[in-house]
């Protein structure tokens, strides 16, 4: 796992080498040989780990060893980085020449000692020949348990009916683009197993046929010729020219051909050289089966794709039952105590839907006696257990990661289990982190690219989609808790990072603790009770019902903290005092305070000037500084909907303002009281992209409404009214603004007639909703989502068809009416208005409310 820590040395010395500070022509520019040194040595040693990890998850200790010595040596080269060089910089802004020679020297040194612990490292592996490179042959033949289980016959499909039948239908249907069907899904759904029922069910309706295991190393020959056996293809014909005599056969022949377990494109683009295409009108099929979904929308379009999901309770149960009993139906559950079944649909709900987790953990009972106390320790410690005997099949999908891609889902196991997590967080702590970096140091490719590997993540079906944006990007997302656990154990077993239960122990090991996460307050204020010794600490995460971590704040000395993420229940509105100690965090560029947190950031913030992003939970109550402006790296600013911010935006002669930061930093601001907005915002801020203010007044609507040049990247605008507006607003000039949330503090008209010409999703919040507004936003050409919120409907029936046999929402496919006043009845008459409506979902409501026309029954 040391390839973790080389990748972030890496990324941290690019970004190095790309400073201006060592650019030529400075007095610093000599430590580049060092730094480039750093780079090209970690490169080599990462592409060397990875090669020998094969050796060491075969259990030879020589290199496992090895690789916790390389291991250390990167950690320490990352601590060198993070100490080091800013002391330099900062030095060198001083023009302190001596200073700064001195400590360019220190470092100089301490790269010296790097190199002869890299070359007592090779003595190491030469001195006591470890052998830790795949020395395997080319020409071996790769096999494992998944050849032999493809061709076994296979015991009874449990919970998988309604998706056998779907696929079923789509496979025999002559319509079928591109005639695939792509059966994916993340590890232990059961994707192969439905596969091969399918195509022993339907196999006898085409000529031919043939099963192949495709695997991670595919050799392309290798499947081309068990296809051949497969289908029929004489050995004759097999030894001449096997690609064009397979060719030449499935041309002619109506074919069927599962390819289980296809990782990757490329051999797709090989094998389809020799595959005839199969939407011809010969009718022949192709099934695959694939942990990650582009690979099936490469193969076979959109359409072909079938994602499998975990089973339900029900059906869990079910599988469980079948395999405690071994299929037989004359022993089952009848003389099973109601405590033992109530213990067993536990066991079940710990294992997630996961058929391969029901599995492993029916096979663990069934070496067990029936009684309680056997299954009750079973359930107790059945989260290692199950992932002990799942770890093989999911470490897959986690090795066939990219390098760089591996420490971003690692991250994932930092949040607790069932956690939706924010696409928002995920990326700009990758980026605070340098675990995203890009040869350019451009913040918007950086973003881009971090946006690109969570995709990935999510297309590989390790990470499950929860919500996406106005714009289809994705929102949030969370992780099943089987692979949460993968993570967990990785993460410790990589000194990525730990949880507070496994952290204790070894004081050498804690001091080298990266990372911590905190589900537990007993646990948290037990370890911070044992004056652990932190030094070497980057992230600390805090999910808590008693935010005493701003009380060990005062206590400790993070001086390498990148990211602090404290998360309380809304609920609590605790108060807290939040430590001096706190601006001592220099290094800190990730904060997020989330829930009922009351309290005040001290003056001392004005030394964190790292900061990227501050992110205050709209629900608390965190009074900013004006110190918070001096960090010139800030990005991202969100402070609650009080007063409680007001300071941080108040004009002081003796602090830093928001028109003091660098013109193309901030991208994020919410909420600017209005008192504070002023035109000068919009022309300083050139790449703000989400904006909101609270308190919105006559003068800003005035000035919104006649702004000049519009602002070309503002994405997201909120604006939340505190009175009637006696202006009128118009944003009809703002062409970028596809998000737009409005609300009032009580019931008002909304005085607009101009909407953004491009807007996708529109909130509407307390708001009077009738006719004459209905008929503004049902012209919006491009509106996808509309919601209403606690909004008044004087007129009691909200007719969505289209206005003098016009057309209506014509885009519209998510409209959410919550909490309606007033409202008895939804219709839409019409066949020509809402044609892309998918969903309609009334939330809050009496069932007094009516549907009529052609709407379809809502989801409630």
């Amino acid at each position: 796992m040391a390839e973790i820590l080389l990748t972030s040395v890496i990324n941290k010395s690019i970004e190095i080498a790309g400073n201006l500070l060592i650019q030529e022509g400075t007095h610093l520019y000599w430590l580049k040989e060092d730094i480039d040194w750093i780079q090209r040595e970690m490169r080599h040693i990462r592409s060397y780990v990875d090669n020998a990890k094969t050796k060491e998850a075969g259990g030879d200790s020589r290199v496992k060893n090895l690789l916790k010595d390389i291991q250390q040596l990167a950690g320490d080269v990352e601590d060198l980085l993070d100490e080091f060089l800013p002391k330099i910089q900062q030095s060198n802004k001083f023009i302190c020449c001596l200073k700064t020679v001195s400590l360019a020297d220190e470092f100089a040194m301490e790269i010296e000692k790097i190199k002869r612990r890299v070359i007592d490292i090779d003595r190491i592996r030469t001195t006591y020949n470890i052998i830790d490179t795949d020395n395997n042959n080319d020409d071996c033949v790769l096999w494992d348990r998944r050849r032999l289980f493809l061709h076994a016959d296979e015991t009874e499909v449990i919970g998988l009916d309604d998706d056998f039948n779907m696929l079923q239908a789509k496979l025999l249907d002559q319509d079928l683009h591109y005639g695939v069907v792509s059966i994916v899904g993340m590890p232990g759904l059961g994707k192969t197993t439905l596969a091969k029922k399918l195509y022993r069910l339907v196999r006898d309706q085409f000529e031919c046929s043939g099963l192949v295991y495709v695997s991670q190393q595919p050799r392309a020959g290798e499947i081309l010729l068990g296809i051949a056996k497969e289908v029929g293809l004489t050995e004759k014909k097999r030894k001449e020219n096997l690609e064009d005599n397979l060719r030449s056969l499935l041309k002619i022949k109506r074919y069927v051909i599962l390819l289980d377990d296809i990782w990757d494109v490329e051999i797709w683009d090989d094998l389809k050289l020799v595959l005839p295409e199969c939407d011809s009108k010969v009718g022949s099929r192709i099934i695959i089966t694939s942990r990650n979904s582009n690979v099936g929308r490469y193969i076979g379009g959109e359409f072909s794709l079938h994602a499998l999901q975990p089973l339900e309770s029900e059906k869990s149960f079910e599988l469980f039952t079948k395999k405690i009993f071994n299929f037989d139906d004359n022993i089952n559950w009848a003389n099973a105590s109601p405590d033992l079944v109530n213990i067993g649909r536990s066991i079940v709900g710990r294992c997630g839907g996961i058929p391969l987790a029901i599995v492993v953990t029916a096979g663990m009972l069934r070496a067990r006696e029936r009684t309680e106390h056997a299954w009750n320790r079973v359930l107790e410690s059945m989260g290692h257990k199950v992932q002990d005997g799942c770890a093989k099949v999911l470490a897959l999908s986690y090795n066939d990661l990219p390098i760089a891609s591996r420490s971003c889902f690692l991250y994932f196991g930092l949040y607790p289990e069932d956690h939706e997590i924010r696409a928002f967080d995920l990326t700009n702590m990758w980026i605070a982190e340098k675990l995203i970096v890009v040869n350019s140091g451009n913040r918007r490719e950086a973003e881009d690219l971090a946006e690109d590997v969570l995709n990935d993540l999510v297309s590989r079906n390790l990470i499950e989609l929860a919500k996406r944006t106005y714009n289809g990007r994705i929102s949030s997302c969370h992780i099943h808790d089987l692979l949460h656990s993968l993570c967990v154990d990785l993460a410790k077993e990589s000194n990525f990072f730990h949880t507070a239960h496994d952290a204790f122990g070894d004081p050498g090991n804690v001091a080298r603790l990266r990372r911590i996460t905190f589900y537990s307050d007993n646990v948290m204020d037990e370890f911070f009770r044992s004056n652990p010794k932190l030094e070497k600490l980057r992230v600390l995460f805090c999910f808590t019902k008693n935010p005493s971590i701003f009380s060990h704040l005062a206590h400790f000395d993070f001086k390498l903290l990148h990211t602090l993420v404290v998360v309380v229940p809304r609920y609590l509105k605790e108060n807290v005092t939040i430590p001096s100690k706190f601006g001592n965090m220099t290094y800190l560029r990730y904060l997020r305070l989330e829930g009922d947190i009351f309290g005040k950031l001290p003056n001392s913030i004005v030394k964190l000037t790292r900061l990227e992003t501050i992110d205050i939970d709209r629900h608390g109550f965190i009074q900013l500084p004006s110190g918070v402006w001096k960090s010139k790296q800030l990005r991202h600013l969100c402070t609650d909907y009080g007063q409680a911010s007001n300071n941080c935006f108040s004009i002081s002669p003796f602090y830093p303002n928001m028109y003091s930061l660098l013109p193309n930093n901030l991208q994020t601001l919410m909420w600017i009281p209005d008192k504070f907005f002023e035109p000068r915002l919009l022309h300083r801020l050139i790449n703000l992209r989400k904006l909101g203010i609270r308190g919105v007044s006559d003068s800003t609507v005035k000035i919104l409404s006649t702004f000049s040049p519009v602002p070309k990247v503002l994405e997201v605008l909120k604006l939340m009214f505190s009175s009637d507006p006696s202006e009128q607003i118009n944003l009809s000039s703002y062409p970028n603004i596809v998000k737009l949330h409005l609300c009032v503090d009580r019931t008002m008209a909304l005085k607009s007639e101009a909407f953004p010409p491009n807007l996708v999703k529109l909130t509407l919040v307390y708001f009077m909703v009738d006719r004459y507004l209905l008929a503004v936003l049902k012209t919006l050409p491009k509106l996808r989502k509309l919601k209403m919120a606690a909004c008044r409907y004087n007129e009691k029936k909200m007719d969505l068809s289209g206005e003098a046999n016009g057309y209506s929402f014509l885009q519209l496919e998510v409209l959410h009416i919550h909490y309606p006043k007033g409202l008895s009845e939804v219709t839409c008459t019409d066949d020509v208005s809402m044609l892309k409506l998918k969903e309609l979902l009334l939330t809050g409501v009496d069932s007094s409310i009516s549907l009529s026309g052609r709407l379809k029954k809502p989801s409630i």
